[in-house]
């Protein structure tokens, strides 16, 4: 899948001249980090044995919630961390990987649109320097997983970094965040109008993102619950659950109570997002 690589330029940039570092394009040559940093995870070393002092913590990916895409349209992800090192650091990286493997180069994602760096702010304090990063991955669905739907579901946040005596550190498992294929959802409620007691029809369907054709399709044997909403009411009470056909239908009946929406709500799996349709109103008489 097709990567950028994210490389941090922070208050330290006036070393660099002195060092031998990786260029923002070098870094986007294999799609991930900067090469130094990605041998690290190749060859198995161990954060803790790397070279570098840098120390990673208080990953957070999206604000905390799923990444949840759709078949088309590019999704900003903001990405924020702190680093930590006794004698200050000079570039940072991050990316989003899944798998065993942080080193490979096809199950990475995230990426800046171009070579604008992400900002980070220093701070000196006891014992050293601290920084305070944010970047936005910028990840199209069309493009980094067009070749397959297995790729939702749990992924992980590699840091790395350069201190300003160009000696790497990275922690390839900071925070994880969950990809998801969106969900749509629709229901519609019949006869209208209908008379109080009579049975009242609720159809729709489930439907999910596939992004190996940029379509969606219907989303099968899924638990869906049925509620309504009476009129002049802002809650709405769960009625009863069912389960989508093989091809995502929905179909149920219940009686006709008062003037009132009806909706189907889906609350998502592992690797696909929530949806709720729309309420549908009966008029009840």
């Amino acid at each position: 899948m097709r990567t950028r690589a994210a490389a941090t330029v922070i208050s330290g940039a006036l070393v660099l001249s002195a060092l031998v570092l990786p260029s923002a394009a070098q870094a986007a040559e294999h799609r991930g980090a900067a090469t130094d940093l990605r041998a690290l995870a190749s060859k198995n070393v161990q954060p803790q044995d790397a070279v570098g002092g840098t120390t990673f913590k208080n990953g957070v990916v999206n604000k905390g919630k799923d990444i949840v895409l759709g078949v088309t349209g590019k999704k900003a992800v903001p990405v924020t961390f702190t680093a930590f090192d006794e004698e200050g650091v000079a570039i940072t990286q991050a990316f989003l990987w899944q798998g065993t493997d942080s080193s490979s180069t096809d199950t990475i994602t995230g990426a800046l649109e171009s070579d604008e760096y992400p900002t980070c702010t220093e701070t000196p304090v006891q014992g050293g320097y601290s920084y305070s990063c944010r970047t936005v991955f910028t990840i199209d669905p069309a493009v980094a997983f067009k070749d397959g739907n297995g790729t939702a579901g749990t992924w992980k946040l590699f840091l790395g970094a350069y201190d300003l005596y160009a000696n790497a550190s990275y922690d390839d498992d900071v925070a994880r965040t969950k990809i998801k294929r969106a969900a749509q959802l629709t229901a519609n409620a019949s006869p209208e109008p209908v008379k109080k007691g009579k049975t009242i029809t609720v159809t729709g369907k489930l439907s999910r993102a596939n992004w190996s054709t940029g379509k969606y399709a219907g989303y099968a044997t899924q638990p869906v619950r049925l509620q309504f909403r009476k009129k002049g009411s802002s809650t709405y009470t769960t009625l009863k659950t069912v389960k989508t056909s093989g091809t995502g239908a929905l179909s149920t009946t219940t009686k006709a109570g008062s003037d009132g929406y009806y909706r189907f709500v889906f609350a998502g799996t592992t690797t696909t997002g929530s949806a709720t349709a729309p309420g549908d109103f009966v008029d009840v008489r």
